[in-house]
């Protein structure tokens, strides 16, 4: 039987957690939770010091015309729909200027997978932002969707990504991962790729020095297990690329989702499995420097809580997240980074800002 105080004393003295003992943590209880906080604010302090980062970013929504209308997503819609939007490149480079009047240093491209999306389709985006906003890194494009738009345009995958990358791609975005169990993607997001596609694609773009976050979306569908199934895979992928930047875990937020509606999800992770998934992510993955803290799903005071449960960075000041407050997600849009110092400094930790690849600014 697992002693929950001697594995959390065995993985500060270096012990790298098996799948089954990180498992065992995602299931305590009681006054064990905050043994697991604990430990991993220890290990977050050993690693990172007492700082909290985050990056001036400004998010872009392009489209919400998307392929997969996934069940746990209420942004996504379809052509023809009275509320679809796709916009032109001049409305992109209106939104791109108003980013750069915000003192940015990163846009971070968020939109639906539009059908008729194709490389050229991507490439024309990515370079009007970058010629618009020279210098300032563009996070985009997930797995899927480089995996779509090189089958509809009839190249490799890894022909997007040098294309991407050529038109101003600075870093690819770990998104489209959910779960990677594909039983749970059959039933969460059956239009993306299957968990093998997702795996190549990412180290496709690793080797190629284009770097990435990684992510997990849990409290839909999923169970612990299949939790610390995916935290062991992107444990496994950074083993070998060491091409993650951070992991950025992601709350479920289950109002207005078909999945939700149709009885196929809980409503959302409780309290508890959110501290412990920043928790055992932090212990788990000991590759992996950076945990972010989804303040847009956590709202401030939980994410507070976060930033002592091995949490150490605010990810982005975002100025809008539509996808969460489509979602449900009352406090996602704009986070001040006054208000950041502000919880920061309460808990005795200092902000600093930093750009997408963690340098500090």
């Amino acid at each position: 039987m697992i002693q929950t105080t001697q594995l959390l004393d065995d993985c500060l003295g270096g012990h790298r957690l098996t799948p089954e003992e990180g498992l065992h943590l995602l299931n305590v209880t009681g006054r064990e939770i905050l043994e697991v906080s604990a430990a991993a604010d220890e290990l977050r302090q050993r690693k990172v010091g007492d700082q909290v980062t985050y990056v001036r970013n400004q998010n872009i929504h392009i489209t919400n015309i998307c392929k997969n209308l996934c069940g746990f997503c209420a942004f996504g819609k379809r052509k023809g729909d009275p509320d679809a939007f796709f916009d032109d490149p001049e409305r992109i480079r209106q939104k791109v200027q108003l980013a750069l009047s915000r003192d940015i240093t990163e846009i971070c491209l968020l939109s639906g997978v539009h059908p008729d999306y194709t490389i050229d389709s991507y490439e024309d985006i990515i370079r009007t932002v970058h010629e618009t906003a020279p210098g300032i890194d563009i996070h985009t494009a997930s797995p899927d969707e480089v995996d779509y738009i090189a089958r509809k345009s009839g190249v490799s995958t890894k022909d997007v990504l040098e294309r991407l990358r050529d038109a101003g791609l600075g870093t690819l975005q770990g998104t489209a991962a959910e779960i990677l169990v594909d039983d749970v993607r059959k039933v969460i997001c059956p239009a993306k790729v299957d968990t093998a596609t997702w795996v190549r694609i990412i180290k496709e773009a690793h080797g190629m020095g284009i770097m990435s976050t990684s992510t997990i979306m849990y409290g839909s569908s999923e169970t612990p297990r299949d939790r610390i199934i995916h935290l062991d895979i992107l444990r496994s992928i950074q083993d070998e690329t060491a091409g993650f930047t951070e992991l950025v875990p992601l709350s479920y937020l289950h109002q207005n989702t078909a999945l939700y509606e149709k009885g196929l999800a809980p409503a959302g992770a409780t309290g508890r499995e959110d501290l412990l998934m920043i928790a055992v992510s932090r212990l788990f993955l000991d590759n992996v420097d950076h945990i972010q803290v989804p303040w847009g799903k956590f709202g401030i005071k939980l994410t507070q809580i976060a930033l002592l449960a091995g949490g150490d960075d605010f990810g982005g000041t975002m100025f809008s997240d539509d996808v969460s407050v489509e979602a449900g997600g009352s406090e996602a849009g704009y986070l001040d980074p006054r208000v950041m110092d502000r919880i920061s400094t309460d808990i005795g930790r200092r902000l600093v800002q930093r750009t997408t690849k963690y340098r500090r600014i």
